[in-house]
């Protein structure tokens, strides 16, 4: 049986028993295709079933560093050997054919994406303006429900919180104006930080407490309008509206007031140890992600104001 023969029963098997969608057997087709070329190129034959069997790693890796003088990235390339590893493994079971090639053959590791930040002006919007409209076909939010997301997203803006850390508090941990201390909050792994407070999310705090149904240190602190702690959808359905009302871009949402809590502090000089303290970061590389934006956002503005830029 031919590579093009097995492949062709592979992806009919994805079709009919896995279920796979028309997207994936297409982009699966697509990659083995490339493969199968290439090795015909390579072996100086179409590599039959016994053939596949026989692969070492090196003609895998060869095949990945051909693709990346093509162009491929590291995501490609990555979801390229992933197809590799089904076809091969299919193989195994339906052929009997040993599948060395690619054991312990480790993929090209994905870049992690750059986080997108708002800019200071944006951040503020979603923060503050959002108690304007609650919902897009009402032209006012009660103004419980306007207090309550003030809070919330000053909260995250200003303290650079996770919105699962600010949904979890309870009205025992909520700032309050006039008050000192900074914010006990509780992350990944039940890790626990301090974060300072500005008297902006105090004030909002105290806005919202004052609109709480049921204000019992022991209560959420940020509840939906049955009483119960708010989920999370709620809150990102309020910013998608508000953001659409207000022509905020689609990256506006609850995340990215952290992620723009992080880059306007390194922004303004903070030291990226501070910072990751801040947000709770385990390891220093998760934090340096932002001096990557801080880096791209100079890079903007000296285009802006060189003279010589272009």
């Amino acid at each position: 049986m031919t590579g093009a023969e097995a492949l062709a029963g592979w992806l009919a098997m994805l079709a009919s028993e896995r279920r796979a969608s028309p997207h994936t057997v297409e982009a699966y087709q697509a990659d083995l295709s490339l493969f199968l070329g290439f090795l015909t190129r390579h072996l100086g034959e179409e590599p039959d079933v016994t053939a596949l069997g026989a692969l070492r790693p090196t003609d895998i890796r060869a095949f990945l560093a051909h693709r990346a003088r093509e162009g491929d990235g590291n995501t490609t390339r990555a979801r390229r050997l992933a197809a590799l590893r089904g076809f091969l493994r299919y193989l195994a079971r339906r052929h009997g054919q040993p599948v060395t090639a690619i054991s312990g053959l480790r993929g090209p590791r994905a870049a992690r994406p750059v986080p997108r930040a708002l800019s200071a002006a944006e951040a503020r919007e979603v923060a503050s303006g959002i108690g304007a409209v609650h919902d897009p076909d009402r032209a006012q939010q009660p103004r419980m429900q306007a207090a309550r997301d003030v809070a919330l997203f000053t909260l995250l803006y200003g303290c650079g919180l996770r919105i699962a850390e600010a949904l979890a508090l309870d009205v025992r941990d909520a700032p309050r104006p006039g008050q000192q201390g900074a914010l006990r909050v509780t992350g990944k792994g039940s890790k626990q930080r301090l974060v300072p407070v500005l008297p902006a999310v105090r004030q909002a705090m105290g806005d919202w407490l004052a609109e709480h149904p049921d204000p019992q240190p022991e209560a959420p602190l940020f509840v939906g309008a049955r009483g119960a702690r708010l989920d999370p959808g709620v809150a990102q359905r309020s910013v998608r509206n508000w953001r659409r009302l207000a022509g905020l871009p689609e990256h506006a949402t609850p995340h990215a007031l952290r992620h723009s809590f992080a880059t306007h502090l390194l922004g303004g000089g903070a030291d990226l140890r501070a910072i990751q303290e801040l947000l709770g970061h385990a390891s220093l590389s998760t934090t340096q992600r932002y001096t990557r934006v801080d880096a791209a956002a100079l890079l903007e503005t000296w285009r802006a104001a060189h003279p010589r830029a272009d």
